[in-house]
């Protein structure tokens, strides 16, 4: 057994492991508190802040000069997140970039949800990236999200966390009464347009139509001061509900809604806040939208990184358009997005030489993409080298895999996006079972060595 085939556990002595679950500790903090991308980027300002972190606008409207060391931030509409550790060498001879996202699958209310049928109050969904649909009834949800009134105030809406909160949900049909049902293919089981969330049964007093959705509105009116129209500029997810928890009888993994990919910004964000000092720029980036292609304003697509590069070029007395473009393409990146890990519950959909494995460590995927590679960016066989050096002197354990069998598969990440500006790009970040399922779940150790993996990549020479 080679050193990249061993269980990464085995490194660490009983103070190594609890220092593993104290990190993990707070991975399940973040994980429990940071169920959308709005939620996930705040909590991320917080923490940077809290380690001398300041805002690029700051620096930019008092007319300020950065230096070596220099720590700070953009938010981009708080759904897109850059934070920068000012680096010893000039941004135009390249940055050490770690970008992941933090949107995730899940459902959303629509613009009109809320309705009544059958003396129930019901909201209607859109679903939210890949999900497979019957994964998501009969299961407790809770609602995150904003709501934005005509006059500007903003309402931050979580209902279904707390302990006294209720929770709300999907019904299924009961299996007694399933027979046609149960006949139909597993992505017709549940419809998209049947995933409306059932939120109440008592009716309104006095009311002779529609009075138990009139009810549910009294009851919003009265916690969040909103009415029926401002659903109309509300941003309101449905999410699985509950707390991260440990799993396995050894406490050795953790199961958590959304950690493609919040596993990855948190480490990436940790790896960061560990460093003062560096040789080059140190950026890490968590966007929006890669579940639903990247596009919009705070996705991989918009321009929002590129140009925020250019004003943080501008403040440290370096900026020219060439320079600029220097800087991009002389740049490394980690797209830092999960990968699968094997399950022998399902054998056949992976290939056991090119697979991640849970215990040992961070996965190094050169290419994603599908059925011939189509859509992927296929990493340099240098920049592999480079990165192997790197962990290896950090003692970092790693290992390499694809999304599965030739042909099973396949996904795509933000890799090829920043590889258009020329920069080395290769994916990686931590293995999961039950990638897009309302609980996903991930090895302690794969979690620790990633943020360990990370932190060599950005102070790296």
């Amino acid at each position: 057994m080679s050193d990249k085939d061993k269980n990464a556990w085995l490194k660490y002595d009983k103070s190594g492991i609890e220092e593993i679950f104290d990190f993990c500790n707070g991975y399940k903090e973040y994980t429990s508190v940071c169920k959308t991308e709005r939620e996930s980027v705040l909590t991320a300002i917080d923490m940077i802040e809290a380690m001398g972190y300041r805002d690029l606008d700051e620096i930019i409207e008092n007319s300020e000069t950065l230096k070596p060391g220099d720590k700070v931030y953009s938010n981009n509409k708080d759904k897109t997140l850059v934070a920068f550790l000012i680096g010893k060498n000039p941004i135009k001879d390249g940055m050490r970039i770690i970008g992941s996202h933090v949107d995730s699958p899940r459902l959303d209310l629509k613009q009109n949800p809320l309705y009544e049928d059958g003396e129930l109050a019901l909201m209607e969904t859109h679903y939210y990236g890949g999900i497979k649909k019957y994964q998501w009834v009969a299961t407790p949800l809770s609602l995150h999200g904003v709501v934005i009134k005509k006059d500007g105030t903003k309402i931050d809406v979580v209902i279904g966390e707390d302990d006294n909160d209720p929770v709300i949900g999907v019904s299924d049909l009961l299996v007694h009464l399933a027979g046609e049902q149960l006949q139909k293919k597993a992505n017709e089981v549940i419809a998209g347009e049947d995933l409306n969330i059932l939120v109440g049964n008592i009716p309104a007093v006095g009311e002779e139509k529609d009075a138990v959705k009139k009810n549910i509105l009294n009851l919003l009116k009265e916690k969040y001061d909103f009415e029926e129209a401002d659903f109309m500029s509300a941003e309101i997810e449905v999410v699985p509900a509950g707390k991260s928890r440990d799993y396995g009888l050894d406490k050795s993994m953790i199961m958590a809604y959304g950690q493609d990919d919040r596993v990855c910004a948190y480490t990436s964000i940790m790896a960061l806040l560990e460093l003062d000092q560096v040789e080059y720029t140190s950026a890490v980036l968590l966007v929006d939208k890669e579940e639903v292609g990247s596009q919009g304003a705070t996705g991989m697509h918009s321009r929002f990184f590129e140009n925020i590069v250019a004003e943080l070029m501008d403040r440290a007395g370096e900026y020219s358009e060439l320079n600029l473009r220097r800087g991009l393409s002389n740049s490394k990146m980690l797209s830092a997005d999960v990968s699968v890990a094997y399950d022998p519950n399902y054998p056949n959909v992976s290939e056991k030489r090119n697979t991640a494995y849970f215990g040992r460590g961070l996965v190094f995927s050169k290419y994603t993409g599908s059925r011939g590679k189509s859509g992927c960016n296929d990493a340099n066989p240098e920049f592999m080298a480079w990165l192997r050096d790197v962990m290896d002197s950090e003692n970092v354990s790693y290992q390499t895999a694809e999304l599965g069998k030739v042909d099973q598969g396949g996904g795509g990440t933000i890799a090829y996006i920043l590889a258009q500006y020329n920069m080395e790009v290769i994916d990686c970040g931590v293995a999961l079972h039950n990638m897009h399922a309302p609980w996903e779940v991930a090895s302690k150790v794969d979690i620790y060595e990633t943020m360990k993996g990370y932190r060599a990549f950005l102070k790296a020479e």
